[in-house]
């Protein structure tokens, strides 16, 4: 996997997409000539872990949906996320499932009148834990790097929580940042 990097622009999989499109993951590997893909290990309804429920602004430890994946590329792991939903918005819908959802969950989220028009990402460097590093193939020594994204919608209530773990050595994160101009001069 030495020389394989992933640049990563988190618009993409910020936006919902049209109806019967793939996921933006898909699309940006088989724009490179790659393939991308994931696997959902676990999606159910769990209690908040205590960074979740900073995450989204919940009262305690409240029932959360929460699903687990490895994002792969070429085959290969390149990312561990996991995803967590407010119950109210997610239970009892696809994002609570371990299918795969046409178009992405944002696409989802945004038929269920979810839509993200903000959002906040944290990126940490750290050392993985034994099992992110089996997870992940990488050796003894490598760090990963850490995406934390909370998606608030237009009532500034967030709606998703994100912790993405990705080998650093592999990763290049992209961000492009539009300023609005000042109306105060």
């Amino acid at each position: 996997m030495a020389g394989i990097v992933r640049t990563s622009t988190s618009s993409p999989y910020l936006t919902p997409r049209s109806p019967g499109d793939t996921d933006a993951w898909t699309d940006e590997a088989s724009a490179a000539g790659r393939r991308g893909g994931q696997r959902i290990l676990h999606a159910a309804e769990v209690t908040a872990p205590a960074e979740v429920v900073q995450m989204l602004g919940l009262t305690g430890a409240e029932t959360v949906v929460a699903r687990r994946r490895v994002i792969e590329l070429d085959g290969e792991p390149t990312e561990l996320t996991d995803t967590y939903y407010p119950a109210d918005i997610a239970a009892g819908t696809a994002l609570a499932g371990t299918a795969k959802i046409r178009g992405g969950a944002v696409t989802l989220l945004a038929a269920l009148g979810h839509i993200g028009v903000r959002v906040i990402e944290n990126v940490t460097a750290r050392m993985p834990s034994a099992e992110e590093r089996e997870q992940l193939l990488i050796g003894v020594g490598e760090p990963v790097l850490e995406l934390a994204r909370i998606t608030y919608d237009a009532a500034d209530r967030p709606i998703q929580a994100d912790l993405m773990v990705m080998p650093a050595g592999r990763q290049q994160l992209r961000y492009e940042i539009r300023l609005e101009p000042s109306q105060s001069g």
